[in-house]
């Protein structure tokens, strides 16, 4: 059903994954189908896109002074309800809570520029944002999966 990297030939399997890869830089949800649809194998687009998120978070963690300002502007903002959801979070579960849940919710970068901007030690940002990317790939993946068996192994 999947070819291992996916593609014809080694080029076309290349551009494939670069592809899966630059869109989990951008955001997780779109980089899965993607793979998906290019026929790649689940293992590869699981790593593909948590390995462009996971970058992501590092840039933004990395770079993330920057940010903090501008960041702060749009968290403090009271009529944005985006900005509530992120520090209920944040004073609720902590770093944990925003590293496992920034992923699926409003994606790694802005959940990793977020801690930055709450003042969280860089170190356990990375580490819970890693430890959320690759959990949502996961269940992601898996709910594709069994949603593309579903659909194929239905009787009409």
């Amino acid at each position: 059903m999947y070819n291992f990297i996916g593609g014809q030939n080694i080029l076309e399997s290349l551009l494939s994954f670069i592809s899966v890869f630059l869109l989990g830089i951008l955001e997780l949800w779109a980089a899965i189908p993607v793979g998906f649809a290019l026929n790649l194998n689940p293992i590869i687009i699981g790593l593909g896109s948590s390995l462009g998120a996971i970058c992501s978070a590092f840039i933004v963690i990395v770079v993330g002074e920057n940010i903090r300002n501008r960041l702060l502007k749009t968290v403090d903002k009271p009529e944005s309800s985006r900005g509530k959801l992120l520090r209920k979070i944040w004073e609720k579960y902590g770093i944990i809570g925003l590293g496992l849940l920034s992923p699926l919710l409003f994606g790694a970068p802005v959940g990793a520029a977020i801690g930055v901007a709450l003042g969280a030690p860089r170190k356990r940002i990375f580490l819970w944002m890693t430890v959320g990317i690759v959990l949502w790939t996961i269940i992601l993946v898996m709910a594709v999966i069994q949603g593309i068996d579903l659909f194929t192994n239905a009787k009409i």
